[in-house]
């Protein structure tokens, strides 16, 4: 009897687990999608809850900038946001009455357009915000006094070229994926501008567009007969008969 009683009793009670305290920060987030080269108002922020330990350093938190909101009112997007993408200062510049596309530019360098194609601007597949190298095609004159017939020779002047705009848009509109424009804004350093602008003389200038997993990538790996056959932009000038090919250091 005394045994079977036993068996009847309850068991006794668990005691719940603490629940695990995580400590928390508020961050400023992009409350809706900010386009590149957008001015960015009030209503485009907001505070959000992150876990402190997943909070970048480089993220504005509320308790070091609790004005963030109307201090980042106004300022121009240089890279696109998500929405709840946290925001980071240096997404961000102040235009202080400048333009979007100076304020876009990273610093050192220069915005340049040059003229493109469907059939040399990669059929209207290249977005603003894309990577690309140039590539220039033009008659090789001194293979043709050699050979005596005409000789076309294309070369890659740069590449891992960041596209600003395809004619004025700088980012998709209205979800469009395809942009047929006539003019691509490059962003080059100073050397690069005047040899863009040289080469505009020389032939044809062709965008390649660049895969987003080789985009970080200053040039691509080059054959032994791709390094030798590798020219190198110039201006071939006649003096007193005398010809001579000005290149570009």
């Amino acid at each position: 009897m005394l045994a079977g009683r036993g068996g009847d009793e309850a068991p006794p009670p668990v005691a719940p687990k603490a629940a695990t305290q995580i400590d928390t920060v508020d961050v400023l987030v992009a409350k809706s999608d900010i386009a590149l080269g957008q001015s960015v108002s009030q209503q485009d922020l907001q505070w959000q809850i992150w876990p402190v330990s997943a909070a970048s350093p480089a993220f504005v938190r509320r308790g070091d900038k609790p004005d963030a909101i109307e201090q980042l009112a106004g300022a121009i997007a240089r890279a696109p946001f998500v929405a709840g993408e946290p925001i980071r200062e240096a997404k961000l510049i102040k235009a202080n009455g400048s333009g979007y596309m100076a304020a876009v530019l990273d610093k050192g360098m220069r915005a340049v357009s040059t003229e493109i194609s469907p059939e040399t601007g990669a059929g209207g597949f290249i977005l603003p915000n894309d990577r690309v190298d140039v590539i220039l095609s033009r008659r090789d004159r001194d293979a043709e006094k050699t050979g005596g017939t005409e000789t076309q020779v294309s070369e890659t002047i740069f590449t891992n070229i960041r596209v600003l705009a395809i004619d004025q848009l700088l980012g998709e509109k209205d979800g469009q994926k395809v942009v047929i424009g006539k003019t691509a804004t490059l962003e080059l350093t100073p050397r690069q501008a005047e040899q863009l602008a040289l080469s505009r003389q020389l032939g044809t200038l062709s965008l390649a567009l660049r895969s987003l997993a080789d985009a970080g990538d200053v040039a691509l790996p080059q054959t032994e007969d791709e390094r030798n056959a590798g020219r190198r932009v110039g201006i071939n000038t006649v003096r007193f008969g005398i010809s001579t090919v000005t290149t570009p250091k």
